[in-house]
């Protein structure tokens, strides 16, 4: 059993909190503004605190870093300010983690369970301007994202972008470079695949001069150039294979030489890859080495693409607007039913893509309102007859759905009030959609959990609970 403190400002998550902790047998101290929760940490010195960032009387994280330096005390904190800066001063302010509202309980529960057993977040150093990044997204799998930034932005790990083209993947590689130990150094971005591969092993480690026909002077390579900073290596999955084991062995030894030279120079970088490829596959086929692979993805980042995070569309669009305002273009406001045609199209060109939309419509259309019309012209596909007969296959989706609860219903005089009709319909569901995904995942839960939008620890339960197999329950 434990003191928990709780400062929020809201009476109904307060409670929810509170009864939650409870239950788990802690002893909850409770506070609904920034002062009288300071005052209680110092004098009542709780083992963890679980607070909120925008209170009534200030912002907690301009005093998160003091509560940690002076007092030791884990925080977790809780906030609906759910953007990548958040996530990134709570990691940098110390807080033991960060979770964006609404959470999974069970998740607010694992998280005081480890900061109990733990005791020690970080401290670092006060945050940035909020407008700096241009990461958006309140969707499940962008929160899960910013956590991750919030964590491994202040270490030197190498980390692995994976995903589609357009999701913005260097926008997450200078996320961590500007917000790091290393931002007053070099980010410098390398394409691989615009590079010829006779010419991979000079771009990268430079050459000395007379090394080859025409090399009359000494060039650095970008590792040279990114000296004390970061290096991304953009689309590494078309990487050739001797510059692979070129790489491999600067990773493992810490330092290279130029091509044509002898002497070895220090090759201070943290590395940050991204492909839009799938290295599995690439590593199957002998393309991609493993060992390599094993040394890049040390943390691995999945941005998924835009029509799998739909609900960060309005978003985006706010974002891409004022973006655009700046660069000089006309300030319009885009309609409810514009954002809702949008969420309907597919976006295979992902965030690039609607931006570009956005921007067009900013400039082309005199009017001051964007609404469905407008952007129906410049999707125009979005009404043709594939989308029609998937508007038909979901009607016939939802009708076989009313029937079977209508299943149930239809038993309601004949039920009891104790039967608790939610959960048993609930459990129904779950269990088949659950299913499916371990099924799509070969039994990965940590996969699963992800495409589901649910804490890991939770589909463990549910897996108990609901009698699933998992193949193996792989991790």
């Amino acid at each position: 059993m434990a003191n928990i403190l709780i400062i929020e400002d809201d009476a109904g998550i307060r409670t929810v909190l509170s009864r939650a902790l409870q239950a788990k047998g802690h002893d909850v101290l409770r506070s609904d503004k920034l002062r009288d929760g300071l005052n209680r940490i110092q004098r009542e010195k709780p083992d963890v605190v679980v607070s909120d960032v925008m209170l009534p009387d200030g912002n907690a994280l301009d005093y998160l870093a003091g509560v940690k330096k002076q007092f030791g005390i884990p925080v977790v904190v809780i906030s609906a300010r759910n953007n990548v800066l958040t996530a990134i001063r709570a990691g940098k302010a110390g807080a033991f983690e960060y979770l964006p509202k609404p959470f999974d309980m069970d998740m607010l529960i694992d998280v005081v369970d480890r900061a109990l057993v733990q005791g020690q977040g970080r401290q670092l150093e006060d945050p940035d301007n909020e407008e700096v990044l241009p990461i958006v997204g309140r969707s499940n799998n962008m929160q899960e994202i910013f956590r991750m930034l919030g964590k491994v932005i202040q270490t030197d790990l190498s980390v692995m972008i994976t995903g589609e083209s357009g999701t913005g993947k260097e926008l997450i590689a200078k996320t961590l470079h500007d917000h790091g130990s290393r931002a007053d150094k070099p980010f410098i971005a390398v394409n691989m695949a615009a590079i010829p591969a006779d010419l991979i092993e000079t771009e990268l480690f430079g050459y000395e001069k007379g090394a080859f026909t025409g090399a009359d002077h000494q060039q650095a390579g970008k590792f040279e150039q990114a000296q004390g900073g970061t290096l991304f290596l953009d689309e590494i999955g078309d990487m050739p294979e001797t510059a692979q084991t070129r790489l491999l062995r600067v990773l493992q030894e810490g330092e290279f030489t130029r091509v044509g030279g002898s002497n070895n120079v220090n090759a201070n970088v943290r590395i940050v890859a991204a492909t839009h490829r799938n290295m599995e596959d690439l590593i199957r086929e002998g393309r991609f080495r493993e060992d390599l692979f094993y040394r890049l993805n040390v943390v691995p980042v999945f941005l998924p693409p835009l029509r799998a995070r739909v609900d960060d569309i309005a978003d985006l669009v706010h974002h891409f607007i004022r973006t655009g305002v700046k660069k000089g273009l006309p300030d319009k406001v885009f309609h409810r039913d514009a954002i809702d045609v949008m969420r309907l199209h597919q976006w295979p060109g992902n965030i690039r893509e609607l931006e570009n939309l956005v921007h067009r419509l900013m400039v082309l259309k005199a009017d001051d309102v964007i609404n469905a019309d407008h952007v129906h012209k410049e999707l125009p596909h979005l009404g043709n007859r594939e989308q029609t007969e998937g508007s038909d296959l979901a009607s016939k989706k939802l009708l076989n759905i009313e029937q079977f609860v209508r299943g149930y219903t239809d038993m309601l005089p004949s039920l009891d009030e104790e039967t608790n009709l939610h959960t048993r319909l609930m459990r129904e569901f779950e269990r088949p959609i659950i299913q499916l995904v371990l099924d799509h995942t070969k039994g990965n839960q940590l996969a699963a959990s992800r495409i589901l939008g649910i804490n890991r620890n939770t589909l463990r339960k549910k897996i108990q609970e609901l009698d699933i197999s998992s193949k193996g329950d792989q991790p």
